[in-house]
């Protein structure tokens, strides 16, 4: 079994030896509908119920570990542990009582920090899952194979977080780019489909250009500095500065020629 060193750990009995090993191959994230500490998450697990999950998390980044990520806990339903061994790691995170507060800042760096240790320990991928088997980050209304009669949770407010700002942060800090990109840097290759979902049978392309960088804010920058250039004549060598900065990465540089060539016909028909 596994234990996360950033974590205290709070281990669970008879469960942590008696429940089956799994191949952790998923990270599903809940709210546990309860202001709690991690330490309380761990006495609620082992006083009041026989279900529990794998780590619990309060709202100063207090993070709890109760059984080893290479054994079932039982937060996630059909997840929990498949037929051919793999299963889900699951964490508990602390929120009011109706689910509806988004992560602590405190919270958020914590899931962020947690993902990529099972990202590197376990090999989980970086993407959000596709379907309810598919190996990757998901939160616990994704599938309804996760939950045995519908959830919501972790609420509305923390789906948008773990959108926007948990799942990019894992990804950001497993690959190395832990600043906010320049519009010097150059895009790395990527799967960009692998970070979303399934609309049917199609990838939404929508959710990949979350996770990206925003390629046409890139490019308003450059239109912008076009039109205060305006009145001015650009030489040959900024001319060629401008043409190096975009020559590897042809979705931007058909952006920008659109836009010149916008500027232009406005000024022929002036």
């Amino acid at each position: 079994m596994a234990w996360y060193p950033g974590a205290t750990r709070y281990e669970l009995q008879p469960e942590s030896d008696a429940q089956p090993a799994i191949d952790p191959t998923q990270f599903i994230v809940h709210s546990i509908i309860a202001p709690w500490t991690a330490k309380r998450v761990y006495e609620y697990w082992r006083d009041s119920t026989n279900l529990e999950s794998h780590f619990g998390l309060g709202y100063e980044g207090d993070l709890g570990q109760f059984i080893g990520t290479e054994t079932r806990a039982d937060a996630n339903a059909a997840a929990n542990r498949r037929p051919d061994g793999t299963g889900a790691v699951s964490i508990e995170t602390a929120s009011n009582l109706q689910g509806t507060d988004p992560w602590t800042s405190a919270q958020v760096e914590k899931l962020i920090q947690l993902g990529v240790w099972l990202h590197q320990t376990h090999g989980i991928p970086l993407r959000i899952c596709r379907t309810h088997d598919d190996p990757g980050f998901g939160y616990h209304r994704l599938h309804s194979q996760w939950a045995v009669s519908g959830t919501a949770c972790p609420g509305d407010a923390r789906v948008k977080q773990f959108k926007e700002v948990v799942f990019p942060g894992i990804v950001a800090r497993a690959t190395g780019k832990t600043t906010t990109p320049t519009e010097e840097d150059d895009m790395e290759p990527v799967d960009i489909w692998g970070y979303r979902g399934k609309l049917g049978t199609k990838p939404d392309p929508r959710d990949a250009y979350a996770y990206l960088r925003d390629t046409e804010t890139r490019a308003r920058r450059i239109e912008e500095r076009l039109a205060k250039a305006e009145q001015l004549a650009l030489t040959d060598a900024q001319v060629a500065s401008l043409a190096d900065k975009v020559a590897d990465n042809p979705t931007l540089a058909n952006r920008i020629a659109e836009l010149v060539a916008d500027k232009l016909a406005a000024r022929l028909a002036d």
